[in-house]
């Protein structure tokens, strides 16, 4: 059928959000192609779950409902999308980044021989040439991503093996409802057709998941620190700008590799990627890989000693001083004009 599928992980019978920002893309890629947007969820008690997929414009929906199912473990899922992929022949396979699409991605393309581009900052079609084979190729999904350690974005594609395979972050793609009307068709799979009983030999026992405390993703202003703060005492006065103006505070991987940060802190290509009202960079420099988690905030304010840091570039002002002198000013006259 050579449609587009999207794999919703689901958890407490709620589809992530990942999965709705991919049906998003994937709405918008299935357009330019022609073709139908389908969604495959796999699970235990799935009656229902369709009423959050249809609305972003899913055209079917296809369920794998069996309570060996749920939690999700490696091997039946992969051998659902294994057997189900080589019956429906998709041309596209889109995924979260997260730690499922982590484990089941490449088992599932390993499996077909297809490749797979993980961490996606963006994903389009269009068409590529191979000068060497003498073949031109139309309608190749390009899979975009930072690479060489963020000092290039690189675009990938897959012209010959399918379905053409992606992982992308949460909070890469933006989420928009198609229609609230928007009706597809509900096709309910057998499990025992896809999964072999042996594929059940890791059951889970007991499964706890503790909730993260920290939510930058949702925050709409975020005072984010790099490793130019200078140190761990510095970024203190992070906290202390973040309390007064009601923010979030966020961090660069440089930063959290330095442990000013915790790592749930972390803005970027290997973290979280966010677009808040506000975003204030501090001693930030810009690197590709931080950008790429950031860039579409509303409103960006740069903080840094250096005026031709790369951040500057993209930010709506600039603020040239260190963070030591610039933040108490900010604190104070934030007081003063709030009363």
């Amino acid at each position: 059928m050579n449609n587009l599928f999207v794999y919703c992980e689901i958890e407490d019978g709620i589809i992530a959000d990942v999965s709705l920002e991919l049906l998003t893309k994937g709405r918008s890629l299935a357009n330019q192609l022609n073709c139908k947007l389908e969604a495959l969820v796999i699970g235990s008690n799935l009656d229902g779950v369709e009423k959050q997929i249809f609305p972003y414009g899913a055209d079917t929906v296809y369920l794998v409902d069996d309570k060996r199912l749920y939690p999700y473990t490696s091997q039946p899922h992969a051998s659902v999308l294994i057997n189900l992929f080589k019956e429906k022949k998709p041309q596209i396979c889109l995924m979260g980044a997260t730690s499922i699409g982590r484990d089941l991605g490449p088992r599932v393309s390993s499996a077909l021989h297809s490749g797979l581009t993980a961490d996606c900052t963006a994903l389009e079609i269009g068409s590529h040439e191979d000068k060497k084979a003498g073949k031109s190729y139309e309608n190749l999904l390009y899979q975009i991503r930072p690479a060489f350690g963020g000092n290039i974005v690189a675009t990938i594609v897959n012209p010959e093996c399918r379905p053409q395979m992606a992982t992308v972050r949460e909070g890469v793609m933006k989420k928009e409802i198609v229609s609230p009307t928007y009706k597809g068709e509900v096709v309910k799979l057998d499990a025992s057709k896809y999964v072999s009983d042996t594929d059940f030999v890791v059951s889970v026992i007991e499964r706890q998941i503790e909730k993260s405390k920290i939510n930058i993703k949702s925050a709409p202003i975020i005072v984010a620190g790099g490793y130019g703060v200078g140190s761990k005492e510095n970024f203190k006065l992070l906290y202390d700008l973040a309390a007064t103006i009601g923010a979030e505070v966020g961090a660069s991987r440089a930063a959290v590799d330095a442990g000013y940060a915790e790592h749930e802190r972390q803005i970027g290509q290997t973290g979280v990627t966010v677009r808040p009202k506000l975003y204030i960079a501090c001693g930030i420099s810009g690197q590709i890989q931080h950008i790429a988690g950031m860039q579409d905030s509303s409103m960006i304010i740069a903080i840094n000693n250096d005026p031709n840091a790369p951040i500057n570039t993209i930010a709506d002002y600039v603020i040239t001083g260190t963070v030591e002198d610039i933040l108490p000013k900010m604190i104070k006259y934030y007081k003063k004009n709030s009363k």
